[in-house]
């Protein structure tokens, strides 16, 4: 090369010049050799998208460069001849000078365009594992730089939230609610490259019974088959609980019918026993006498099932229908205590090709003893061995169920509820979650029991929607008498009743706070509905 045989001739003057002895430094012969020229630079871009750039400058009469890499600024590296400088870029373009400098102090320069730009990412493997509610997203990717993830449970905004994470991590995500969702995961190159897969999750716990439809952690997926078409729905009796909607359309087979859940069936084995072979379901029915079948398989095995059937007996109404197995269908299999019974089918209007009835459904529920299973409904006087008054307290309030202290006078009962209120807010009290929702259709006056430790205290009952708050109705009453059992009426006349109701809370004297001592104990009892 030129410029190698240039230093050789340049370095042996200098050891020349090194040499003599005259007294004085004559540099005049410097003047006749020619600057730098046939300036040049190339470049090496690697392939990996790292943004590694390899500058190597050439030219002739040159003793040094400086490379100025043309982005940003006017910093730059020195290299001698032979030499090669490294920079990483981002993606880009870029121009790069070069600065050649002769032994004479001569300079050239030459300026190159530099392109970067980074390769797509390759060979894009994603996986998504869905537990309940939980999303875990891991990638691998040739040429990434990062992923991007979009979980797709966002409300239309810009930018849309996200999650960014590297190769070898596992990135999780929690929905609010169970439902079906489109992720969205994009390989990032660093540039403007990038690579997209999308794939759609189920979030939500596995169904169970009993199935309510009401709990938003649940994945509410259903399967229809033979013309019938399912779909969750408002209470056609008004209130804002769910429930499902079944449509047998024109022409939909004898058997069309609905599986409860996805094929897996339920999360839980049902307990069938030899004395505990029922379950229960509410069904609004568009007729009376309509006949309504109920199938329980192993969803491993499709031929191990048992079906049994009953008739709606209110037309436009909910009812609770009963299906005991031990009286299986006609021509199907009979009841077997060793099959693990874990999914579960209804047909409506069974036997007959549909004709575009529509039936309404909602708690599916297992009956755990042959004895009539109690529900937890008005009225209350918590004298029951077998049910839980599972009361909920808030801001201070506190409600155990206890042996009645004082049984005199219009209370002689076994058990009574104690409420005691502790600091914590003036309205602090406590809530009890019926079974079912309160039928004010006719009887709109609440009567409650209570034994007060002063009198002048007040005592507020409500009402409020299984799920919204904002849904409620209360009144308000005073005590009269201190230390002794004295029953309050409540009047509810002006309630709407086109709303539904399902918790009752109580709250004892509402604008003081509690101290959690006799003072602020209540004892109460017999809530019910005239």
């Amino acid at each position: 090369m030129n410029t190698k045989k240039y230093i050789m001739c340049v370095a042996f003057l200098l050891l020349v010049l090194a040499g003599c002895k005259e007294e004085y430094d004559d540099t005049s012969f410097l003047n006749g050799i020619a600057g730098p020229a046939k300036l040049s630079v190339m470049f090496d871009i690697t392939q990996d998208n790292t943004g590694l750039v390899t500058i190597i400058p050439d030219g002739e009469g040159v003793t040094a460069y400086d490379v100025y890499y043309g982005d940003g600024g006017d910093t730059y590296v020195k290299i001698l001849p032979g030499k090669k400088a490294q920079h990483r870029y981002t993606e880009g373009v870029y121009t790069v000078k070069i600065v050649g400098h002769s032994i004479n102090n001569q300079t050239a320069e030459t300026s190159q365009q530099l392109t970067v730009s980074f390769r797509t990412p390759e060979n894009f493997i994603t996986t998504l594992t869905i537990n309940g509610l939980a999303l875990n997203v891991t990638a691998t990717a040739s040429y990434e730089t990062m992923f991007r993830v979009y979980y797709g449970d966002a409300e239309d905004e810009t930018p849309e939230p996200f999650d960014t994470f590297l190769e070898g991590d596992t990135t999780v995500h929690t929905y609010a609610t169970a439902g079906t969702y489109t992720v969205r995961i994009v390989a990032l190159s660093g540039g403007a490259a990038t690579a997209e897969h999308t794939e759609t999750v189920k979030a939500g716990k596995q169904v169970d019974l009993p199935v309510t439809f009401d709990d938003p952690d649940y994945d509410y997926t259903i399967g229809d088959f033979g013309g019938n078409s399912t779909t969750i729905a408002a209470d056609p009796a008004g209130g804002t609980n769910k429930v499902m909607k079944s449509v047998k359309g024109n022409g939909a087979e004898t058997w069309a019918g609905t599986t409860i859940g996805t094929a897996s069936g339920f999360a839980t084995v049902i307990p069938v026993t030899a004395d505990a072979t029922k379950m229960t379901m509410r069904v609004y029915s568009p007729a009376a006498g309509i006949p309504v079948r109920l199938k329980i398989e192993d969803h491993n095995d499709g031929t191990k099932s048992v079906e049994t059937e009953t008739v709606t007996t209110a037309a436009n109404a909910w009812e609770t229908l009963t299906f005991d197995f031990n009286n299986h269908a006609a021509e199907t299999p009979a009841l077997d205590l060793s099959t693990a019974y874990d999914k579960a089918s209804v047909f409506f209007d069974f036997d007959h090709t549909g004709n575009g009835k529509i039936f309404y459904w909602d708690d599916l529920k297992f009956v755990p003893s042959a004895i009539p299973a109690e529900v937890l409904e008005l009225p209350l006087s918590f004298e029951s061995a077998t049910l839980h008054y599972s009361f909920t307290g808030f801001d201070g309030g506190a409600v155990t169920v206890i042996d009645n202290p004082s049984p005199t006078g219009i209370n002689t009962s076994g058990k009574v509820a104690k409420m005691v209120k502790g600091a914590g807010q003036l309205w602090g009290g406590a809530y009890l979650t019926l079974d079912h929702s309160i039928d004010f259709s006719v009887k709109r006056t609440f009567k409650v029991k209570v034994y007060s430790p002063r009198a002048g205290a007040k005592v507020l009952l409500k009402v409020e929607n299984l799920t919204n708050g904002g849904i409620s109705f209360e009144k308000e009453m005073t005590v009269n008498t201190a230390n002794t059992w004295e029953e309050l009426t409540f009047d509810y006349s002006a309630i709407n009743t086109a709303n539904t109701y399902q918790k009752v809370v109580l709250i004892f004297d509402s604008q003081t706070m509690g101290d959690g001592t006799a003072n602020f104990t209540w004892l109460f009892d017999d809530i019910s509905l005239n």
